[in-house]
């Protein structure tokens, strides 16, 4: 069976006609599980389809040992909304393949979200319970959103959490990703985007400066010395290419000969020295020595090597001026998930806009949700720190200090919630600024502030 690789098309978003720089297909709508339409499909039949229903995203619980969590993903979701439609050559193969009926079929060709979306502003944190996103509008239009919700939002958040984690582990010293070749090329292209929301200062990803505008790096590899015959002659061409400021790889053979010949031929000017193997803190102290002695004492000593926040915090005493993180980044450092759910919390008897909404809930062991519609409000004592996730089943007054957390970001099927990816990173910053202090320690211990329910 010979394969022929979809098309890769612009997305054209909801309500501008403008053309949106994505990484998806001609459509978003077919990445999504198979019982989305069954369900779809059955409500149609049962003539339950157009009640109007409210869907929120939740984690019962953040991953072990972790006390908040980092919600990224939502320009992604937004780009992806852009183009959830369902075009004819989608609409054929749901039919041919018997996956909907000639009437679902129709009613899938005329799609277009005309719902409402709310949701926690990107780079924001959250905790066990906070309704990070909520979707109200008819349960046709809104469950098929399901998986493509929580594959966006799982996968991003858990990046953020822990790129977060990192970069309090740094403690202010610059951090570049590094892990496209550990993970799925276009997972890569999101872990970077989420990183640096979460404060990474770079990506070695392409594709995600072009897309996103992450500002991009990358210099050598052990490669590029093993294709010369010296490591003098790999250190003098790329010199000679990228000028002295460039990091010159040193340990590809003897580390401290690399040194003395990498500052011999860039002179004191040279930029950084990267390590990648061996023990990181110790070479790094006897590299920095050297470096000072050799009158390079500007020179910058860059590590990578299977980095996570715990061995970048073991490393705090080091002379080390900035870290590569790869692997353990892009897998979400041992949590690759956020855990999200996306649950039915409120739904309407009839037809109608107006229709009185219900509370539902699950009552599964193990599994239990809330049910209603909900608001969110961050309660912040007079020192400007967060006490308290408040969650609410009904709009109450918000305290002078407090903040209220869910943003309109789609009204009535329209994008109204974009913006710029630097807005989400300084909101980060400011987000952790305001947990207390313990909820920046690598240790086990509870969420940084409780979550209540009313």
């Amino acid at each position: 069976m010979v394969h022929t690789p979809g098309r890769s098309l612009p997305l054209v978003d909801l309500d501008e006609g403008r053309s949106v720089a994505g990484v998806f297909p001609s459509t978003t709508a077919l990445l999504t599980d198979h019982y989305e339409l069954t369900m779809l499909q059955a409500a149609l039949r049962a003539g339950t389809a157009s009640r109007r229903s409210v869907f929120e995203v939740f984690a019962r619980h953040l991953p072990e040992g972790r006390r908040y969590g980092v919600v990224a993903g939502t320009g992604r979701l937004l780009d992806a909304l852009a183009g959830f439609t369902f075009d004819e050559e989608a609409v054929r193969f749901l039919a041919e393949q018997g996956v909907v009926d000639e009437p679902t079929a129709e009613w899938l060709a005329a799609y277009r979200f005309a719902g409402n979306v709310w949701g926690y502003a990107e780079g924001d944190c959250y905790f066990p319970g906070s309704p990070i996103l909520v979707v109200e509008g008819t349960f046709a239009e809104s469950v098929i959103l399901e998986t493509l919700v929580l594959s966006i939002f799982n996968h991003d958040c858990a990046i953020a959490s822990a790129a977060s984690r990192m970069v309090h582990a740094a403690a202010g010293r610059p951090l570049i990703e590094m892990g496209s070749r550990r993970t799925h090329e276009m997972a890569a292209v999101a872990a970077a985007r989420a990183a640096y929301i979460a404060g990474f200062g770079t990506t070695s990803n392409l594709a995600a400066g072009r897309l996103y505008g992450v500002p991009t790096a990358g210099t050598a590899a052990h490669a590029f010395t093993l294709l010369h015959g010296s490591e003098r002659q790999a250190f003098a061409a790329q010199l000679a290419a990228a000028g002295p400021g460039t990091t010159l790889l040193v340990d590809t053979y003897d580390v401290m000969r690399a040194v003395r010949t990498a500052v011999e031929l860039a002179g004191p000017e040279l930029g950084a020295v990267r390590l990648d193997s061996g023990d990181l803190g110790a070479t790094a102290r006897e590299v920095r020595e050297l470096l000072d002695s050799l009158g390079a004492t500007g020179t910058r000593i860059v590590v990578t090597s299977d980095l996570d926040e715990y061995s970048i915090a073991a490393l705090a005493a080091a002379p080390v001026d900035g870290y590569g993180v790869g692997t353990s980044l892009v897998t979400g450092s041992g949590a690759p998930t956020a855990a999200l759910v996306y649950k039915l919390v409120a739904r309407a008897d009839e037809d109608g806009e107006d229709a009185p909404l219900r509370a539902v809930a699950k009552r599964s062991v193990g599994k239990p949700s809330r049910g209603g519609r909900k608001w969110a409000i961050r309660q912040i004592d007079g020192h400007g720190k967060a006490r308290t996730e408040l969650v609410v089943t009904e709009e109450v007054p918000v305290g002078a200090h407090d903040r209220e957390l869910l943003i309109p970001l789609v009204r009535r099927g329209r994008i109204v919630g974009r913006e710029p990816l630097d807005t989400a990173r300084d909101r980060h910053a400011a987000a952790l600024n305001e947990l207390p202090s313990h909820s920046l320690q690598l240790s086990r211990g509870y969420a940084a502030i409780p979550t209540e329910f009313e």
